[in-house]
């Protein structure tokens, strides 16, 4: 199994991954360095904001909301 979990290396080298893992057993990995910095956390809630649209947009969600947009 090959699959790729981003995540953050801090400047003393500890990696925090930024999804849950779970393995049956240990495995190895390889590790590759970008150069751009990590998104901020701005970006990355524009980022998944047309996802999320889906689930937002439902007229279940619509109802459940309402009664925050009404009118004084």
């Amino acid at each position: 199994m090959v699959r790729t979990v981003e995540a953050l290396i801090d400047e003393r080298g500890r990696v925090e991954l930024l999804e849950p893992l779970n393995l049956p057993y240990a495995r190895r990995a390889l590790v590759t360095i970008l150069e751009e910095a990590p998104l901020s956390t701005m970006t990355d809630a524009l980022l998944s904001e047309p996802a999320l649209a889906k689930d937002w947009d439902r007229e279940e969600e619509e109802a459940a909301w309402s009664y925050l947009q009404s009118e004084p």
